[in-house]
């Protein structure tokens, strides 16, 4: 059944490339405009053959894994402690969802002011917006532990600290997992929006000095090449989770 799906998804792909290939050519459109897949993939080739993408493609690699790392511990580990304490939770949860109200994009020059420009305040963006999906995922597995196995815990006379570690962290890790997919895709937005305004090096910095160039398919060639990164990114947590924690 899977493979049937993922010929069909392949095939609605290769349809819709088609579709937009004849229509361009059809209707005359610049490349300035909307240039063809054809374009495009020439585009890529290319800047990939002459390495002039590998740089910002790094630098976006490193961005998104610092990113992702950062926000991931801050996310699990406040997950868990609001989690555990419901009078911390009451007490800090609205300021948490507050944080996320903000729009990041509007945070940005305040994360140059404050950090330079670089890597740093990408880095933070990228954290910040990865931090609130572990969180909200870590701290609703806290609570939806079976009560059952919580009784049995408390039966065998086993402390917090070995409820939390056995029993409630193992059980929560699905939806942990869930969080963690979650975070790998808005990372590399957070990465990118952050190169827009405070970098001069990487896939977002690109988008936007191929923007001022009027170079459409470089544009459309840098979009091709950030979303196979993110679902390759989303497809490497989602193989890990299958292959170490599902049974």
């Amino acid at each position: 059944m899977k493979s049937k799906s993922y010929v069909w998804t392949c095939c609605i792909g290769v349809v819709f490339l088609l579709s937009w290939e004849i229509l361009v050519r059809y209707l005359g459109t610049s490349a300035l405009v909307m240039p063809a897949p054809t374009q495009i993939a020439d585009v890529l080739l290319k800047s990939l053959h002459n390495g002039y993408l590998w740089p910002h493609i790094w630098q976006t690699l490193v961005e998104v894994f610092w990113g992702i790392l950062l926000g991931g511990l801050m996310g699990c580990i406040g997950g868990i402690a609001l989690g555990e304490s419901s009078r911390l939770r009451n007490l800090l949860m609205p300021y948490v969802v507050l944080s996320q109200v903000v729009p990041k994009l509007a945070l940005a020059p305040l994360f140059i002011v404050w950090f330079g420009f670089g890597v740093l305040p990408t880095i933070v963006m990228t954290a910040l917006i990865c931090f609130f999906p572990l969180l909200e995922n870590t701290v609703t597995s806290m609570q939806q532990v079976d009560p059952q196995k919580l009784e049995l815990f408390r039966m065998l006379r086993a402390n917090r600290w070995q409820t939390l570690w056995r029993l409630k962290i193992p059980s929560g890790l699905p939806s942990i997992m869930a969080g963690l997919r979650v975070a790998v895709v808005l990372a590399w937005v957070g990465a990118v929006v952050g190169e827009f305004i405070g970098s001069s090096k990487g896939l977002g910095a690109l988008i936007i000095a191929a923007q001022g160039s009027m170079d459409t398919p470089l544009m459309f060639a840098v979009l091709v090449v950030i979303t196979v990164l993110g679902i390759s990114s989303y497809w490497t947590v989602q193989t890990i989770e299958q292959r170490f924690f599902k049974s």
